[in-house]
């Protein structure tokens, strides 16, 4: 973690499971814990078994990574959530166009890169629908570059469904 980074990257990346959880609670799904749970069901049901999901983003941290701005800053409704799937074989739902890095780590999936995962939106237009239209954007990655984020670049996620495997060392 960056000695200049504002004290709220600090912070926010010492939050606890719990208050990653209650955060995204609170400011992406209203405070209604069915509509997370419901979310959170809808991803187990429609993943490939080893795939896992996690949230990121200002909807766990509560702020914006680049300017720290808080959740919805903008108005109600004007945060997405970012969603990142995590394991090789929903790599495969993105076609070339999509990768940052081939193989990797994907661009995310939204409402301006629809062609990029087309068997995604389904799965994007429920999940944006529990979440009351809110926009989510869905990128796939490997488990190294979940860990990396977290551990080196201090940004929290929330495990909403499997597991992301830690690396050691």
């Amino acid at each position: 973690m960056n000695d200049e980074a504002p004290g709220w990257r600090a912070a926010a990346s010492e939050l606890t499971d719990d208050e990653k959880r209650a955060n995204a609670i609170r400011l992406a799904f209203g405070g209604e814990v069915d509509r997370f749970n419901k979310f959170v069901e809808t991803l187990g049901a429609e993943l490939p078994e080893q795939t896992a999901a996690v949230l990121g983003g200002s909807s766990v941290s509560g702020r914006r990574w680049e300017d720290g701005s808080p959740f919805d800053a903008d108005g109600p409704f004007t945060s997405d959530l970012d969603l990142t799937l995590v394991g090789s074989e929903v790599l495969g739902l993105y076609g070339l166009t999509g990768f940052y890095v081939p193989g990797v780590h994907t661009r995310p999936l939204n409402d301006d890169t629809l062609d990029i995962a087309p068997d995604l939106v389904p799965l994007r237009r429920k999940l944006m629908k529990i979440v009351k239209n809110r926009p989510v954007n869905i990128q796939a990655t490997r488990d190294l570059y979940v860990w990396i984020r977290e551990h080196w670049l201090g940004q929290p996620y929330l495990l909403l469904v499997g597991k992301v495997e830690e690396e050691e060392g």
